[in-house]
């Protein structure tokens, strides 16, 4: 599988209320809990709250805090994370929560308006505003008070995840297994295919993997933002590539030829004579490939002085013969005025 040595990470984004309670708590397990503990209490919460077999108020949210529990405490890492640091070791602060207590207070600003109708949508009258202002349906509140038509179609909430992925997968595209859990509670796969130059930040949507509709409506869709892991030598800006090459003074002064890295392979880069420190040479279309545009590599030079148990006495004395020649690159500076001289 590609990508293979990519971290996923699964628990949900989407929250309702703010602040969060112990996952151990919420699958009413004690901390010292086995690994076939933690399965049997998540399989049988999940049954019993799943919102196609719990019609209940709340079953929606009750289930994604038991599924935010679940992928915490079955991963090892994660668990010790969580044991050591509490939510913060996991994940960060719930999104739009600025502390507790009376509307505005941050329970509802991420909840978009399809979604809020998906959650209140029947208390109004089903699908609301047909064919005239205000909510219909509710005794008074802009549709009469006649009786109340039936729901119609709604689409099930959409879910959040986060997916880490390798810095190559995100480079040349591949295809990442994510396990999700059915609607028995027992786990299932999904292989979503990652496109080649995909950003960290990105989105993915997978549609229909999401709570399930309501009164014949689609199933909502699973979103998934992309998070992208770092490479030990390049640094990636869009579709460009950039990376440090050591050069020697020699090189620097007379110029060169010098192989560089690739994400596949090598490429030669020519160095002109007399160039500085922290020059970047540019090597087009050498950087990220997506569809049909490609990114450059940039090559970041770093002059690279010798030791002094690298320099003889012949080469002492010529390194100093050359230095009593060039001018003083200080003079070129914007403080050289300030520099007093004796």
């Amino acid at each position: 599988m590609a990508g293979a040595n990519c971290t996923l990470t699964k628990e949900p984004y989407t929250r309702l209320m703010a602040g969060q309670r112990d996952h151990y708590e919420v699958l009413g397990i004690p901390r010292g809990a086995s690994e076939d503990e933690i399965k049997s209490a998540h399989r049988r919460l999940a049954r019993e709250h799943h919102p196609d077999l719990n019609k209940s108020e709340g079953a929606a949210d009750r289930f994604n805090e038991i599924q935010s529990a679940y992928d915490v405490l079955s991963d090892p890492e994660k668990r010790k994370r969580y044991d050591r640091y509490g939510h913060a070791g996991v994940e960060g602060p719930p999104p739009g929560a600025t502390g507790a207590g009376g509307p505005g207070a941050g329970a509802w600003q991420d909840i978009s308006p399809d979604d809020f109708e998906s959650i209140f949508g029947e208390a109004f009258g089903g699908r609301a505003r047909r064919g005239g202002g205000g909510f219909s349906g509710f005794g008074g509140f802009g549709g009469g008070g006649g009786p109340s038509p039936s729901p119609g179609p709604m689409k099930g909430r959409d879910l959040e995840h986060d997916l880490e992925i390798g810095f190559a997968t995100a480079a040349f595209g591949g295809t990442e297994r994510l396990r999700l859990s059915g609607i028995d509670g027992e786990p299932t796969e999904l292989d979503v295919k990652i496109p080649a130059g995909i950003n960290d930040g990105a989105t993915l949507r997978i549609r229909g993997k999401g709570l399930p509709g309501r009164s014949g409506g689609p199933d909502g869709d699973l979103l998934l933002q992309i998070r992208v892991g770092r490479h030990p030598w390049f640094v990636r800006d869009g579709l460009d590539l950039e990376v440090v090459v050591p050069i020697t003074i020699a090189e620097a002064a007379l110029g060169a030829e010098v192989p560089v890295p690739l994400l596949k392979g090598t490429a030669s880069l020519k160095i002109p004579a007399g160039v500085r420190s922290g020059s970047k040479l540019r090597l087009r279309d050498r950087g990220i490939n997506a569809a049909d545009r490609s990114g450059d590599l940039y090559a970041v030079l770093e002059i690279v002085a010798p030791t002094a148990d690298e320099v003889n006495d012949e080469d002492r004395a010529a390194i100093e013969s050359l230095g009593q020649r060039l001018p003083d690159p200080r003079l070129e500076t914007p403080w050289a005025a300030e520099i007093k001289t004796d």
